[in-house]
């Protein structure tokens, strides 16, 4: 019996920056607040858009709006940026805490869902939805949008290709790039991910946008860039 079709899986980890009332005092100073309102503190418009593809792509969402400057859900829990220098001072006990509030529960629900999915027979399209910062150490970025991938999994790098296709032929105006401005295969959920699942069962693609598309005074993204997206994720959906 032939498999199904993808079925779409929508993930945010940095969809927010907020500081719970227990942790608030890590985030007084200057240098923090600073912190929590830059693209270190949270991925702008990246929420917007994750829930924007949830409702018009009808398949599931799940999203932190706490800052990634407490706990860092797309690390790995070995990897030395877990915690940020605001939260790495914490004792041990309470950073573990954080990890059972908020890390371990968004990785163990994204993880259910794409296990029952696969289990009901689906291959499972995961999206991570990012934003990135238009300039990063005084050099602008010429990607408007990023595809990030392993490509020595045979259907990210098929999808991928597709997708970027689809937005260059939508919106020839917009820059796509492919593993830009990040590596896909850099440390992250849908790295973790792809250890446990098979290239048959399971692609997890970040996408990546400039943030330049959600800064005041643009044109809402619901009605530019994000729907955009839209309109090729559903193209591609009908053509894998």
């Amino acid at each position: 019996m032939s498999r199904s079709a993808w079925q779409i899986v929508i993930t945010c980890e940095h969809g927010g920056n907020i500081v719970p009332t227990k942790w608030r005092h890590l985030f007084t100073s200057p240098q923090a607040v600073a912190a929590l309102d830059s693209h270190r503190g949270w991925d702008p418009g990246a929420l917007t858009t994750a829930k924007f593809l949830s409702k018009n792509l009808r398949c599931p969402l799940h999203f932190s709006t706490t800052t990634r400057l407490l706990v860092e859900l797309n690390r790995s829990l070995h990897h030395p940026n877990l915690f940020s220098e605001f939260s790495r001072s914490l004792p041990l006990g309470d950073q573990a805490q954080l990890v059972e509030r908020f890390w371990q529960p968004h990785r163990t629900n994204v993880h259910r869902t794409i296990s029952d999915l696969i289990r009901n027979d689906k291959r499972v399209l995961h999206l991570s939805v990012h934003s990135f910062t238009p300039v990063m150490d005084g050099i602008e970025r010429s990607t408007d949008i990023g595809l990030l991938y392993d490509p020595q999994r045979t259907s990210e790098r098929a999808i991928c290709s597709q997708w970027k296709q689809h937005l260059c032929d939508l919106a020839p105006e917009v820059s796509v790039h492919r593993n830009r401005p990040y590596k896909g295969i850099s440390d992250g959920f849908t790295t973790a991910l792809r250890m446990q699942f098979s290239d048959d069962d399971y692609a997890g693609i970040e996408l990546e946008m400039n943030q330049r598309f959600f800064q005041s005074g643009r044109t809402s993204p619901s009605r530019s860039l994000t729907r955009v997206v839209a309109q090729t994720l559903i193209t591609l959906m009908q053509r894998i």
